[in-house]
């Protein structure tokens, strides 16, 4: 191996019986003759060391069995894009269609041509193709220069994710080719970004690039996005990105931002791009985020971060307390929130008084989890959230008459729209306040005494009965007991709060539900 090929190939992505590595070194491993290449593995568990052999380390990984040796010629160093559009889908024709022979007149020459009517098939196919899928065809480069752009120039929407690409210089190879090209996804390539402050290349009419998996830094980010004036999607997912400095003369198209599963965010580099001024937006599944704060708003104000922020998705996180949605009250355009499987809302038998918290919470969401909030649901929710708390509102200074409200700061604080609430449908009244029973049967059951008022020596009988029991099925449950015919039964009721004609008389003991039943 030449030394000219051994600084070529350092720093390359390779494939090897479907797995993806980075070429660290290349050379020879004595004692065995010939060259090698030296691996690092995307996935460490296919290695075998780390880089070192017989005591010698000639090169490093970042895990202890994430490298290997390998013959050159064991390995793919991958095709370049054209190459790999072509196989895809370019659609081969028969031996005959080779064969055919066609006259054609360049200048004043007849000249025989075979196999022409094949090459403008395959240029007229490539030239149709809008949206581009490559992902794991082993792309490494961009092939010969001016290619791309001539065979397919209007390609709008290209997949490359997956693939042997190292660096992003030769992402941009491609790219620039592709005059109207709005959407590319390099995800899952082990990109190398240049460490200076300008990247050549612009990407004028890109409107979505993904970057998930590629290890790419927030610094990185920006100075990619730097060629990407007119972007309006962009997705970081996995990238162990920390928020590091807040974008100022880009990302300002930006409508939506994925940063689901970089475990290193939290809500303080959060402020660093609280005044994107389009974001509608914002993804942070998978980011360990548990809290969030706005502190230049205060009870019942609206915050000046995130002005155009729609929809916010904080899935599968450590959200465990209801002040994180209290918070979201705040925000002056949410309009639509995902939260599933936080410790809030991951319990099943739960998840519908948790909807309707959060509902109750957020005045002005129209969408929880993907499912639209009818006037109906909010009703309920905010009816059931101002009787939730009604007791705790009185405790706290709370009044009927606005006046003399008194209410805490703790109280506030922790229920900010609760004075709103009570504005809203009239402050909670007394007998909404008592103590519910469970909705269980023996929760719903009258207790009938029954006695007779003219034979004073009879025991006084005690039923409980469900209060849906008609009059009529008392008389027949009496006339069992009793062993007295229907017809035979005069029923009273007596009450010392009604004044009535004795045989009409309800009188109640102890609780509405136990009542003394006179039989004349």
């Amino acid at each position: 191996m030449s030394d000219t090929l051994t600084a070529d190939v350092i720093g390359r992505r390779v494939e090897v019986n479907g797995e993806h590595a980075t070429v660290r070194f290349a050379g020879v491993v004595p004692p065995v003759a010939g060259p090698w290449l030296g691996v690092e593995w995307d996935n460490p568990e296919r290695g075998k060391h780390d880089g070192s052999h017989e005591g010698t380390v000639y090169f490093k990984c970042r895990h202890p069995t994430g490298g290997s040796f390998i013959r050159p010629n064991k390995v793919n160093f991958g095709t370049d894009f054209l190459t790999a559009i072509k196989n895809r889908y370019v659609l081969e024709d028969g031996p005959e269609e080779d064969r055919k022979e066609q006259i054609v007149t360049i200048g004043n020459k007849p000249v025989e041509t075979i196999g022409f009517d094949s090459i403008m098939k395959q240029q007229s196919q490539l030239s149709k193709l809008q949206e581009v899928s490559l992902r794991n065809c082993a792309v490494s480069c961009a092939g010969e220069k001016g290619g791309v752009a001539e065979a397919c120039p209007n390609i709008r929407k290209v997949d490359l994710s997956k693939n042997l690409l190292s660096s992003w210089d030769e992402v941009i190879h491609i790219a620039d080719q592709l005059r109207h090209l709005e959407v590319l996804n390099v995800s899952e390539n082990k990109l190398k970004f240049p460490s200076g402050s300008v990247l050549t290349g612009t990407l004028s009419v890109l409107k979505v690039l993904v970057l998930n998996q590629t290890g790419i830094t927030w610094a990185e980010v920006l100075r990619c996005v730097a060629g990407c004036p007119g972007l309006e999607e962009l997705y970081l997912e996995s990238n162990n990105i920390f928020i590091s400095e807040r974008p100022t003369d880009v990302l300002q198209t930006v409508k939506l931002l994925d940063l689901s599963s970089n475990q290193l965010i939290d809500e303080n580099q959060l402020y660093l791009i609280a005044h994107l001024p389009r974001l509608e937006q914002l993804i942070l599944s998978d980011t360990g985020i548990s809290s969030l704060h706005f502190p230049d708003a205060g009870i019942g104000c609206k915050t000046s971060m995130f002005p155009s922020l729609k929809y916010l998705v904080v899935n599968d996180n450590q959200i465990s307390q209801w002040s994180f949605f209290n918070e979201l009250e705040k925000l002056p355009s949410l309009r639509a929130l995902s939260c599933l499987r936080n410790p809030l809302t991951k319990e099943d038998k739960e998840a519908e008084t948790a909807r309707l918290l959060i509902i109750a919470s957020i005045g002005q969401l129209k969408t929880l989890n993907k499912c639209e909030i009818l006037p109906e649901e909010r009703r309920r929710a905010e009816l059931d959230y101002r009787k939730a708390f009604g007791n705790e509102w009185k405790q706290a200074g709370g009044h009927k008459d606005p006046e003399k409200n008194r209410l805490s700061e703790e109280f506030l604080t922790a229920h900010p729209r609760y004075q709103f609430l009570c504005l809203k449908y009239g402050a909670p009244e007394d007998w909404e306040l008592k103590t519910q029973q469970p909705l269980m049967l023996k929760n719903q059951l009258l207790t009938l005494k029954i006695k007779y008022p003219h034979q004073l020596d009879q025991k006084v009988l005690e039923k409980q009965l469900p209060g849906s029991m008609t009059i009529q099925k008392v008389k027949g449950l009496l006339s069992r007991l009793l062993k007295v015919p229907v017809s035979d039964l005069l029923l009273s009721y007596e009450s010392p709060k009604v004044s009535c004609p004795a045989k009409y008389k309800v009188k109640v003991k102890l609780s509405p539900r136990i009542m003394t039943l006179n039989c004349l």
